[in-house]
């Protein structure tokens, strides 16, 4: 059954904001292009660990949403989603569904130059938080990311609730790891773009 109100889409970066040759930036062109709305989360800057900061830029891009929003994050970019569904009531209310692609594991040290638990303790990433998101969400899981184990992103869904989806050898789904183009990210909009 399709939905009554398009959902609009919101992009939520990781860390290293967006990039041109990324599949969330060429994702975000060509929805644009086709005429679907879309509003991406200000960029932070590279070196912007602040927790708050960017729970907050998403807060205000999804207070620009007039009708339901859909929320397409990738790497921090879900955990960010995970500190603001933790927080913001009737997170329900203004989400229709979220596609989370490849969370890292910021409760295990991951390799340099990524930043260390220190720093992510220190600017309020941890503990990552493990309740029910509340709305639907699909996590895109990687087997060799290296920045999270596979059982780890199994435990992160299952904790928020989301359906997983194993994509296979993926890498961090970055253009580091061959990723440009990304046609399944509309496949998993189409799924979650519906009314609950």
């Amino acid at each position: 059954m399709g939905s009554s109100m398009t959902a609009t889409v919101v992009i939520v970066p990781g860390l290293r904001d967006a990039a041109p040759r990324h599949w969330q930036s060429l994702l975000e062109a060509g929805l644009r292009e086709r005429g679907r709305e879309v509003l991406a989360v200000a960029p932070m800057g590279r070196d912007a660990l602040d927790r708050a900061q960017r729970v907050a830029a998403l807060d205000e891009a999804i207070g620009r949403v007039h009708g339901p929003a859909l929320l397409v994050a990738h790497s921090a970019g879900c955990l960010t989603v995970a500190h603001w569904a933790s927080v913001r009531a009737g997170a329900s209310e203004l989400v229709r569904g979220a596609l989370l692609a490849v969370p890292p594991d910021f409760e295990t040290p991951m390799p340099a130059p990524y930043p260390g638990l220190e720093a992510l303790r220190a600017n309020g990433w941890l503990p990552v938080p493990r309740k029910r998101l509340g709305f639907r969400a699909i996590v895109a899981a990687s087997l060799d990311d290296p920045l999270a184990s596979i059982g780890r992103v199994r435990r992160m869904a299952l904790d928020w609730a989301a359906e997983c989806v194993e994509l296979g050898a993926v890498g961090h789904l970055n253009p580091g790891s061959g990723y440009g183009p990304w046609p399944r990210a509309e496949e998993f909009l189409q799924q979650l773009d519906v009314s609950s």
